[in-house]
């Protein structure tokens, strides 16, 4: 089971510049506790973002630099071999756009928030299948103090 898990904006943006391009509170929360206790894969560049591994989770950072090397982490050069080197039944793919775009072919599960925006973006999600992915729930949030923008948990799993 291989899930892909990202918020997203109408078109389908990510992030600039190696950012995200809105702060959800609630968003991060479930994040963290979605993926805790689990593999979390990601590209170097997306990894670089966060700064440091995320806490009680195994990080499996991919990059072609063979010499890469990052304490507490494990450094793959493929996403083959990340998935290969993982011992989690269900590791969480956290990005960026290239990783996504390699692993949406294999994954079992997209677990996305919607974002009820559209904001300038260098980086997207792949374009999502509706003849090869069901959406099987869906959870809707209003804007609030918090929230900039309505935003909604979407998963989805391939027939």
């Amino acid at each position: 089971m291989i899930t892909l898990i990202a918020a997203i904006g109408k078109n389908r943006e990510l992030g600039k510049d190696n950012d995200l391009i809105w702060h959800l509170p609630n968003d991060l929360k479930r994040f963290k506790k979605v993926t805790s206790g689990h593999d979390v894969i990601m590209g170097r560049k997306t990894f670089e973002s966060l700064g440091k591994p995320l806490p009680n989770r195994t990080n499996i950072i991919i990059t072609r630099n063979t010499e890469y090397k990052v304490k507490d982490c494990i450094v793959a050069n493929s996403l083959e071999a990340a998935l290969n080197a993982t011992t989690d039944s269900n590791p969480y793919i956290l990005g960026g756009a290239e990783i996504y775009s390699q692993a949406i072919n294999i994954a079992n599960i997209l677990d996305l928030t919607f974002v009820d925006a559209t904001l300038e973006a260098d980086v997207f999600f792949p374009e999502i299948d509706l003849n090869i992915w069901k959406e099987t729930s869906r959870e809707n949030f209003k804007a609030d103090d918090k929230h900039k923008y309505d935003y909604s948990f979407v998963t989805f799993k391939r027939t």
